[in-house]
């Protein structure tokens, strides 16, 4: 027991005598943490209030707006929102166009990048100079709605699907993670006997799940947040995303609306707490999402960002 404890104190000395664990580096992790512990609780607290408001009891609420003691929840607030038709309407247009976009736009990018790391593609410059003047240059709102509705996709979902299939930046980060790969790997099954199509989609692909990790999360929280394009492109109410459900629930036209024909005595649920109930079933999905892909999220990100 003595020796274990004698072994443990020595380490922990060396520890702190090593170069790379120097007092003036444990200071600044320190203060490092700090920093981001604090950022972190700014962020995390609006959306602590916003849960607290959606089972807090108008009348309650009215007492004391700043408190984080609940002392008779309710969740009246989030009856009233699954009972409105276009919640559910909203939730089943999100779902598809977030994930049939993502499929589409991780396919579609992992077909275009691919080529385009070979250094003997005939017209490679040119077509990344073509893809990286899409950065600074766009046809601008009122083309692109013309554009949309000759092509028949007005009030149609895949209006906001296409035009944000693939993106330059996500496609300057995966060419980078590409080119990042060992060429000794994708020689060797060449070698072995595989074709361009087998070894990009057993051997290259396999080797991406960070960088595919880290933009799908990105496709998928853009498409899922889609607000702009969707407000032109979609004038009926049962092509609306959640977005726009939601939008029109803090606007209150549909929180009188989902009130309407109530006698007085059953309107328990202010607007504003029906608001706030409404913004977290539109956020939490997408939020279960970042836990499951948080590993592979700075990995990616990183070796996609550099180029050598």
């Amino acid at each position: 027991m003595g020796t274990r404890y004698a072994n443990r104190k020595t380490k922990m000395i060396n520890f702190f005598k090593a170069d790379n664990a120097s007092w003036d580096d444990i200071t600044i992790s320190g203060i490092s943490f700090i920093i981001a512990g604090l950022f972190a609780i700014i962020c995390v607290t609006p959306f602590i209030y916003v849960i607290k408001y959606s089972i807090t009891p108008y009348e309650e609420y009215l007492q004391n707006p700043f408190s984080l003691i609940l002392k008779n929840p309710t969740l009246n607030a989030y009856k009233m929102a699954m009972d409105y038709r276009y919640i559910w309407t909203g939730y089943k247009n999100t779902l598809f166009i977030a994930l049939i976009g993502t499929i589409c736009s991780m396919a579609l990018l992992v077909m275009t990048a691919y080529p385009l790391t070979k250094r003997n593609l005939k017209g490679r410059k040119m077509i990344m100079v073509l893809w990286i003047i899409t950065m600074f240059f766009g046809g601008g709102m009122i083309p692109n709605y013309f554009l949309i509705r000759n092509l028949g996709l007005l009030n149609n979902l895949w209006s906001i699907i296409l035009p944000s299939l693939l993106g330059t930046y996500n496609l300057i980060l995966m060419i980078n993670y590409i080119s990042g790969l060992p060429t000794s790997i994708e020689e060797a099954a060449l070698i072995d006997g595989a074709n361009d199509v087998q070894t990009l989609f057993k051997i290259i692909l396999p080797l991406c799940l960070p960088i595919l990790a880290t933009l799908g999360l990105f496709t998928v929280v853009g498409y899922w947040n889609t607000y702009f394009t969707a407000i032109i492109y979609l004038t009926k109410r049962d092509k609306w995303p959640l977005q726009l459900v939601l939008r029109e629930i803090v606007f209150e036209s549909a929180a009188a609306e989902m009130q309407h024909g109530m006698a007085a005595e059953e309107r328990i649920t202010q607007p504003f707490t029906l608001k706030m109930s409404s913004i977290v079933i539109a956020t939490l999905p997408i939020m279960c999402v970042y836990p499951f892909l948080q590993k592979y999220f700075m990995t990616g990100l990183v070796l996609g960002g550099v180029k050598e």
